[in-house]
């Protein structure tokens, strides 16, 4: 009996010593459902299954496995605070919403509750300015840099001029597609352009009119801030009037497989920008033997390699990348929401680093600062072959032309502080 009572006690003891295994917590505020869920879905797949081989590779992330706290938003911004709100008290570590008006309406939670937020490529493009928007990170780039990317590429197919050429803006009626327009309005003064903008209301089902006054019109080149449905009908409805898709330029979030492919060939040659390569990378083989095949991908592992699943992918490596370093910082495995924080101000994203990863030159070679939270802003111009189903890039990476968006995204900060009764300045 006594030899019993002294194993009982020994085992307790060892239990008590052992450490215990900590979790980075990893919020995925998803839609899979709804007029946008072609685009969710896949970034979700990439966003989930990036992490899933960092727990099957690597153990997670310093040796801290990573758990994913999946929630549906279906798009809808009320959804998206509600699911923040049921997932921040698990000890959520880092916030993508893949949605500007969930993105507005979080920037001040977060940075009440101080937990950091990661709008990449979307939100409130002024977030850029640090000093202001502590906890609110962009990189690596913003949709004020889109529209000067798509500007500069135009310029340089006409020579160094646009002077008396139309734009049209086809943009979704809401905060997210209203973003680009003052920096569109600021570089056709600049370069003597005419811009007409015309509202695409949710979900964007129904453009017959807006197309008939292109068709009008007869604009040099269509420029369009889309989303999910919106995309494809666009594109039906370009071909159905007969605009040159050579003309017809997409920003990130209007250039996926699904947006082209119902048109069919007559889409062969719509162009779109993109902020990140995808090629055929040596990380998908390592997610398709590591996580699909032992059964752990996040969907039916129909997407892997396309446009939406590498960029939600990418998302997750700099979201890890950012983890990682707040680990190196503070020396610990365990990091707190705040320090995380610290891990996204000092992140460093090198060639070096994108290749030992498997994603060689994924995207652009950037670093981070209290000042710069956007990243560089470049943009690659892609376009698609309807006979092989695929995009190729047109360009490497072209600059944003910051003399416009810097002072465009200090003045928007500096009314944000103003009106929040923020003092800028470095946590």
């Amino acid at each position: 009996m006594k030899m019993k009572k002294l194993a009982a006690l020994a085992i307790a003891a060892s239990v008590t010593a052992a450490p215990v295994m900590a979790e980075l917590v990893i919020p995925d505020l998803s839609y899979r459902t709804g007029p946008y869920a072609a685009g969710g879905t896949p970034f979700s797949d990439g966003y989930q299954d990036y992490f899933n081989l960092l727990n099957a590779r690597d153990g997670g992330i310093g040796g801290e496995p990573v758990r994913i706290l999946e929630c549906e938003t279906g798009y809808s911004t009320e959804r998206g605070v509600e699911c923040y709100e049921s997932t921040k008290g698990e000890g959520a570590l880092i916030y993508q919403p893949l949605s500007t008006g969930i993105a507005y309406q979080l920037i001040p939670k977060t940075t009440a509750d101080q937990i950091p937020l990661h709008t990449m490529g979307y939100g409130r493009t002024s977030a850029a300015d640090g000093e202001v928007f502590n906890w609110v990170f962009n990189y690596p780039a913003n949709y004020w840099d889109a529209a000067s990317v798509m500007v500069n590429y135009l310029l340089d197919e006409n020579g160094g001029s646009m002077d008396g050429k139309t734009l049209a803006l086809v943009y979704h009626n809401s905060a997210y597609g209203k973003e680009p327009i003052r920096t569109l309005e600021t570089l056709s003064e600049m370069h003597g352009f005419n811009l007409t903008q015309i509202a695409v209301d949710h979900p964007g089902q129904e453009q017959k009119s807006q197309w008939l006054q292109i068709r009008r019109e007869r604009p040099d080149y269509v420029l369009m801030w889309g989303w999910g449905v919106m995309n494809q009908v666009a594109i039906q409805e370009a071909a159905n009037i007969g605009f040159p898709m050579e003309n017809f330029i997409g920003n990130w979030w209007a250039g996926a497989e699904h947006d082209v492919t119902p048109a069919g060939a007559a889409a062969n040659g719509y162009k779109s920008l993109n902020m990140n390569r995808i090629d055929d990378l040596p990380v998908f083989a390592e997610i398709s033997s590591l996580v699909h095949d032992a059964g752990n991908a996040a969907g039916d592992g129909s997407n892997i390699g396309k446009v939406l699943y590498t960029r939600g992918m990418y998302a997750a490596m700099l979201a890890a990348e950012a983890i990682a370093k707040a680990q190196e910082i503070h020396g610990v495995a365990q990091v707190t929401p705040a320090m995380v924080r610290d891990g996204m101000e000092a992140l460093e994203i090198t060639d070096a680093r994108m290749e030992e990863l498997g994603m060689a030159q994924i995207g652009p070679a950037f670093s981070v600062s209290c000042q710069d939270h956007g990243g560089t802003g470049f943009g690659i111009v892609q376009e698609w072959d309807a006979a092989s189903g695929t995009w190729t890039a047109l360009t490497d990476y072209i600059a944003p032309d910051d003399s416009v968006t810097g002072p465009l995204v200090t003045e928007d900060a500096a009314a944000f502080a103003a009106e929040n009764n923020i003092t800028p300045g470095c946590l």
